[in-house]
């Protein structure tokens, strides 16, 4: 369980570093990184079993 966790953690903060090098304008980047944060703590708080 603990591994499954760290490692979405690292995807979503590789995928957050990723968005950044995007030649998007700053809204859309801003949009993507909400997006993606919402989503690494639906998977982290799946992982620790409160869904």
């Amino acid at each position: 369980m603990l591994i499954s966790a760290l490692v979405t953690f690292l995807v979503v903060i590789l995928i957050l570093y990723l968005v950044n090098l995007l030649p998007i304008d700053g809204r859309a980047k801003q949009i993507v990184r909400i997006i993606v944060i919402i989503l690494g703590v639906l998977s982290l708080l799946k992982y620790i079993a409160v869904f």
